[in-house]
């Protein structure tokens, strides 16, 4: 633990820190599992209300970088609940057992090469923890159905920690190009990601490929040799950052590809920060400056701010002062803030979704680097 919080000194001394309500809590279920939450001395289930275990409780310590949470219960006897790859455990005295539903494989790296590691671990956590029957969902509790966008970010991250194949059902059922969770529209940014998606699992001849190719005729824009996509994505028109999607999913599963990013204003441009760099047009307003963010002390969509940093080279965004979580999203239009009732009525009130699995694949991702 302590080497935990030495590391989250380091980074929010290099970056910067917002400062979250004060709920001490901890999630368990990563991957496929069962989802359990810890507070206060209890284990409860957020979707039924079910009080799995209570004790009664002296003191505890929740120790994220572990996955675990070790009780000092009123009559002496030290109760500890942990997560490891093969499931969730209680162990009480000399007896443990693995809770039901638990026993799904997933795969926790100790990250040891890295500046961060146990960062990285919490981090992975979080958006391990927010995959549900197969969906890598924004955050379980607030948001039902997943996002094409997050869900690419997280498939980078169970990429690089051997966690594909927990999100392999989902995208394999995949037939719709679009998630069309912002208000109903069709966002362009959708199709690359979902050829990204499926060539992670799949090819050509998955069947939602020929429906995409066949989307993208729709928001082709010819200017002049060039020939780029423009749509609506986040209720704004972003050609570079979609067609920077679109090259990279077909490039994704070697298909062809004449399209060519504009060298145009984009606010979204550096969201793409991994591939085709030397298309981002000089002088560019990012949507970190143009929504303020870089004036914001208590950013909304962290995310944005990350991609960009990591984009530019830059340190400037924050992270959560608490030890757990440290990913959010606050006050966005299609999450439904009711869900995040079973951990505390300070989150639905303030509009905040902890963790957020884009914010924390974003950090992740980037935290990758420092070694």
């Amino acid at each position: 633990m302590q080497k935990y919080r030495d590391q989250l000194d380091e980074l929010r001394r290099e970056f910067s820190v917002r400062d979250l309500p004060d709920i001490r809590f901890f999630q368990f279920g990563m991957g496929n599992r069962k989802k359990l939450i810890y507070k206060n001395g209890t284990l409860y289930d957020p979707f039924t209300g079910e009080m799995y275990r209570v004790w009664p409780m002296q003191s505890e310590k929740i120790i994220p970088n572990e996955y675990r949470v070790i009780i000092s219960t009123e009559s002496g006897r030290d109760v500890v609940i942990f997560e490891n790859e093969s499931g969730m455990f209680i162990r009480e005295g000399s007896k443990t057992l693995q809770v039901e539903q638990t026993d799904a494989l997933v795969k926790l790296p100790e990250f040891e090469r890295y500046r961060y590691s146990e960062v990285l671990k919490v981090l992975h956590h979080e958006i391990l923890i927010n995959i549900v029957d197969s969906k890598p969902l924004p955050n379980f509790l607030v948001y039902s159905n997943p996002w094409r966008r997050d869900g690419a970010m997280m498939a980078m991250c169970l990429d690089s920690t051997g966690n594909l194949s927990l999100i392999r059902d989902w995208v394999m059922s995949i037939r719709d190009p679009y998630d069309r969770n912002n208000a109903g529209e069709t966002e362009a940014d959708n199709l690359g990601q979902t050829l990204f998606l499926v060539s992670l699992f799949s090819d050509m001849t998955h069947p939602v490929v020929p429906a995409i190719l066949k989307e993208i005729l729709h928001y082709e824009v010819r200017s002049g040799q060039e020939v780029y996509i423009c749509g609506r994505s986040d209720f704004h028109e972003v050609p570079a950052y979609q067609t920077k999607w679109l090259k990279y999913g077909l490039l994704s599963l070697g298909l062809p590809d004449h399209y060519t990013i504009p060298k145009v204003q984009d606010d979204y441009a550096s969201l793409f920060w991994w591939h085709y760099r030397e298309s981002y047009l000089t002088g560019t307003t990012d949507a970190y400056e143009e929504w303020g963010m870089d004036k914001d002390p208590y950013p909304k969509y962290p995310y944005i701010g990350w991609a960009a940093d990591h984009f530019h080279g830059k340190r400037r965004n924050a992270i959560s002062n608490r030890d757990y979580p440290l990913s959010w999203e606050q006050d966005a239009s299609q999450a439904d803030y009711s869900g995040m009732k079973p951990i505390d009525e300070i989150f639905v009130k303030e509009r905040i979704s902890i963790p957020h699995t884009w914010h924390a694949s974003e950090m992740f991702l980037y935290l990758l680097e420092f070694k």
